[in-house]
């Protein structure tokens, strides 16, 4: 059974970085494509970043040039480096694979607020 632990969050200020990891368990994390998601309250979970199991990487365009996805599967994890943050992404951010999600870890709260 896969398991998914993130971590990472915190609360920060415009402009600054956070770094999210998220750390896989259960399978054989190289087969998979793995994704980023996050969730604000009352609203559904939207995939912000992906990465291939070959390492291609896709953004939604609200995060594009500021957020970088990458992957180290000999750790079996998956990384999230985001930059110039800005209120609008504070959010629950959630790693999974980008389709036919697992079930959701708890995710890691990310606060952006001056």
């Amino acid at each position: 059974q896969v398991q998914l632990v993130e971590s990472g969050g915190g609360t920060v200020q415009p402009g600054e970085s956070l770094r999210l990891s998220c750390v896989f368990s259960g399978s054989i994390f190289s087969f998979y494509a793995m994704g980023w998601y996050r969730q604000t309250p009352g609203n559904e979970r939207e995939l912000v970043a992906s990465i291939t199991n070959g390492g291609n990487t896709n953004y939604v365009d609200s995060v594009k040039g500021r957020f970088t996805i990458s992957r180290d599967n000999a750790k079996k994890t998956v990384i999230l480096q985001m930059n110039s943050l800005k209120p609008e992404d504070t959010a629950v951010y959630y790693c999974n694979r980008p389709t036919s999600p697992w079930n959701w870890g708890q995710g890691t709260q990310v606060t952006v607020s001056s």
